[in-house]
């Protein structure tokens, strides 16, 4: 009889063995990819390494405490959380306590954990371990309920899901790991750069990687050694791969008698075997590739690493670098792969995101303890509350306490008699007689008033997550504080490296911007040279109520600085911007930068080096409330893409002006009340690049600084009014005063005149435009507009209705062409 006929067939389904075997290597692999292989994005731990530590941290064995057996830890590790082997577990601990493994050891061994040359750690039974001091950063505040907890492989215990850790782990200490199908390579990084990179990151969400690797320049090994290039960095930072090189360290030293030189290796790249190179080197000398080298040895010993390589006599050290740098493991790549498990997902990350994970999973613990805090502050109060009540009633508390039978009667008629809790009616069953003295009666007062403001406290904070930002901020800048360190990995240009600039040809441009805020660029070979009194070529097609209101010669490879009525500075180089036809406006300025609502441009300033040249170049900015601040040019050298704080405003007022001043530059400034000052630039001290500045000018209630020149002395002023009178007078009119003051008249703010719209450092070369609040323009040329005393009235400039004002001003080049279509601007222009 077989089976067949006597068990129902759908007992033994059909199932296809390839489903199958797809359906539990999946399983598997998922295993492997997130309980093995790949560290965590938020405490940058695998599971092994968290459970270690938290094995650590359950024995006592802190950094201040005494070493036990290395034994005793493994045996803790694979007997309660992680239960493969103990070699596995072994050589965890072994390599996180290897200081030229780890930029920030997470074990402090004792005995033999290994060396440079390949050594392996003496046995589990010989070598004695504890945490180190900055373990107690990754595993604070883990009794505190801030991260989940989950049972461990028998259910007998539980382990946390990941480490509270306020250290960056992921990037500063790496991981490397192969999983199925993917692995992991993040490469050391300095606590110092990445903390550093973290606080931007809370200052300014919108910072760009390009920005972050100013702060966190590449990764930093703990063998030290150099990276060549940084465009391996910049890949790596901006997809999450990329190859970088790294190169040992070395220095020439010369013989005694001066004849001949030896080679000193004193840093190797990173996970490089040290008695390998050496044998390395050595067999290229026994087979005559490298021939200047006469000997190698290893004078390395506890002070360092140090490798001697004599030359031969007068061989070129340079040379022998070079050839060692190609053919030994003195130079090898770096494969960087930033993978780490996100979500129980696996992901490829930049580096700005991996801040980010890290941000958040700090907002979340912290938003966890906080809330721990709260409860266990309530609770304290609860409790103190119904200890202050039998205080207050003491002698009823002690009469119903003496005639109840038992305690449990005594509970009763407490919560019944002065409405307690079940808790606080044991408290009081609970209190020792030494606690009803004086001393003891207000130290309960006192500490249920301190509860009530930690109370407050905590409230405040889990209602503000400004206020969680600014803890993350300061326990960062605490961390960096205690731990942070120096680089020890040079970064260095490589020779043959492409830069984005350096795919961009040097070529003058003509970089025009409109008056209505369109900007544009054209190569300077696109207005030919013509001949004076030529017609000229249009730069820009006329188009109602906009012109060209400032044009300027600057190559590809310079900045413009754009800074707005809020206080910003943004930089974008001239390559950068549109590149448009002859005729053609160009684009918004709006859309090309990162502008807030209300925000605009208020100055644009070209500028070819920010390095000094002789002489420290500055830059003026004024404000509408009369404010002016002198910041060095060095401090715009890098700002962020969503712009960077230029000058701190104070509520209701705007930067009206920016300019660069030469050393030796007098400022006018004129109010909207016709009052104007002219001081030295050398009164107003050089600030910080976040200062709010001194005070420039005193302004009466009613008035405001409507435009700021930086002058020179043979030029003149043209004032403006709003009812289209304007006076041109010379600069020598306007005395040089000190700062501060209110000031002299440039003109009469009466009924004729109206109020001042601008004011302008002109010349007879120039033409200006007035446009009035009903559309209406008219140009003008300069040289029709006579200079006149300080004290006149001035003389009408524009006819205007009665309801008409003037609303702006501005000048351009005089305009020498024809009538003809496409006669526009003067070829000498």
């Amino acid at each position: 009889m077989t089976i067949e006929n006597d068990v129902p067939q759908e007992l033994f389904p059909t199932i296809s063995i390839e489903k199958e075997l797809q359906k539990s290597y999946l399983d598997y692999a998922m295993s492997v990819i997130v309980g093995r292989a790949l560290p965590d994005v938020r405490d940058g731990l695998k599971p092994v390494h968290r459970r270690a530590l938290f094995a650590m941290r359950e024995l006592g064995v802190f950094y201040n405490r005494p070493y036990v057996k290395s034994a005793r830890i493994v045996g803790d590790v694979i007997g309660k959380y992680h239960p493969h082997g103990d070699s596995a577990a072994y050589d965890t601990i072994v390599r996180m306590a290897q200081n030229f493994a780890m930029r920030y050891p997470l074990v402090d061994g004792q005995g033999n954990f290994g060396s440079l040359d390949g050594d392996s750690a003496a046995a589990m039974r010989y070598t004695e371990a504890r945490m180190t001091r900055i373990d107690r950063e990754i595993v604070a505040d883990l009794e505190k309920e801030t991260v989940d907890f989950v049972p461990n492989y028998d259910n007998s215990l539980s382990e946390p899901s990941v480490m509270p850790s306020k250290i960056p782990t992921l990037l500063v200490n790496g991981s490397s790991g192969i999983a199925v199908g993917m692995a992991t390579n993040i490469p050391p990084h300095n606590l110092t750069e990445v903390i550093d990179g973290l606080i931007a990151m809370i200052d300014d969400p919108n910072i760009t990687v390009h920005e972050l690797m100013s702060i966190i320049t590449g990764p930093d090994f703990p063998t030290g050694a150099q990276i060549c290039g940084r465009a391996g960095i910049r890949e790596a930072y901006e997809t999450g791969r990329g190859v970088i090189t790294m190169r040992a360290l070395t220095h020439v030293e010369k013989s005694k008698g001066g004849k001949r030189e030896s080679i000193i290796v004193t840093e190797i790249p990173y996970q490089q075997n040290k008695a390998h190179l050496v044998e390395k080197i050595a067999e290229l000398v026994k087979d005559k590739r490298i021939e200047a080298i006469s000997e190698v040895r290893d004078e390395s010993d506890r002070h360092g690493l140090r490798i001697v390589l004599e030359l031969k006599k007068d061989e070129i050290a340079d040379v022998v670098i070079n050839q060692l740098y190609t053919m030994t493991p003195m130079q090898k790549s770096f494969g960087i792969i930033f993978l780490a498990i996100v979500n129980n997902r696996p992901e490829v990350l930049n580096i700005k995101q991996i801040l980010e994970h890290f941000i958040l999973h700090r907002k979340v613990v912290i938003y966890r303890r906080t809330a721990f805090e709260l409860r266990k502050a309530e609770e304290k109060a609860h409790i103190l509350e119904g200890l202050n009540i039998a205080i207050n009633n003491l002698d009823e508390v002690v009469k119903l306490i003496r005639g109840s039978k038992n305690p449990q009667e005594a509970k009763e008629g407490l919560i019944s008699r002065f409405a307690l809790s079940d808790i606080q009616a044991q408290t009081i069953l609970d209190m020792r007689l030494q606690r009803l003295t004086g001393l003891e009666r207000d130290k309960i007062a006192s500490d249920y008033q301190e509860v009530l403001l930690e109370i407050e406290k905590l409230r405040g904070i889990l209602a503000s997550e400004i206020l969680v930002m600014d803890i993350i901020k300061t326990e960062f800048l605490e961390i960096k504080e205690t731990y942070g360190d120096e680089r020890r990995t040079e970064i260095i240009d490589a020779v043959d490296e492409i830069l984005p600039e350096d795919l961009i040809a040097p070529e003058d441009m003509v970089v025009t911007v409109t008056h209505s805020g369109y900007i544009k660029r054209n190569p300077v070979t696109l207005y030919r040279s013509q001949n004076r009194g030529g017609k000229g070529v249009t730069g820009v097609k006329n188009i109602e109520e906009d012109f060209v209101s400032d044009l300027y010669v600057a190559s590809t490879l310079d900045t413009f600085l754009f800074f707005t009525n809020h206080g910003k500075v943004f930089w974008r180089k001239v390559y950068q911007l549109p590149l448009a036809g002859r005729t053609a406006r160009g684009k918004a300025i709006v859309n090309l930068l990162h502008l807030a609502e209300g925000e605009k441009v208020a100055a644009i300033l070209p500028v070819s080096s920010f390095e000094d040249e002789g002489m420290e170049k500055t830059i003026m900015m004024v404000t509408r409330q009369g404010r002016v601040k002198k910041t060095s040019l060095q401090e715009f050298n890098r700002p962020l893409k969503k712009g960077k704080r230029a000058l701190t405003i104070n509520e209701g007022d705007e930067i009206i002006a920016a300019n660069i001043l030469g050393g030796d530059d007098t400022i006018l400034m004129v109010t909207r009340k016709g009052m104007s000052i002219h001081f030295h630039e050398g009164d107003v001290r050089t600030m910080g690049r976040t200062a709010a500045g001194v005070t420039g000018m005193r302004l009466d209630e009613d008035d405001y600084v409507v435009s700021a020149n930086v002058v020179s002395t043979d030029n003149s002023i043209l004032i403006i009014t709003e009812n289209g009178y304007g006076k041109r007078s010379p600069i020598s009119e306007y005395r040089i005063q000190k700062r501060g003051g209110k000031g002299i008249f440039g003109i009469k703010s009466s009924e004729r005149n109206g109020d001042v719209i601008a004011a302008k450092q002109v010349d007879d070369d120039e033409e200006i435009i007035l446009i009035a609040d009903s559309g209406k323009m008219i140009r003008m040329d300069l040289s029709t507009v006579r200079v006149i005393g300080r004290s006149t009235q001035g003389v009408r400039l524009i006819n205007l209705d009665d309801a008409e004002k003037v609303v702006s001003m501005d000048s351009v080049a005089k305009d020498t062409s024809s009538d003809d279509d496409d006669e526009e601007v003067d070829g000498e222009e």
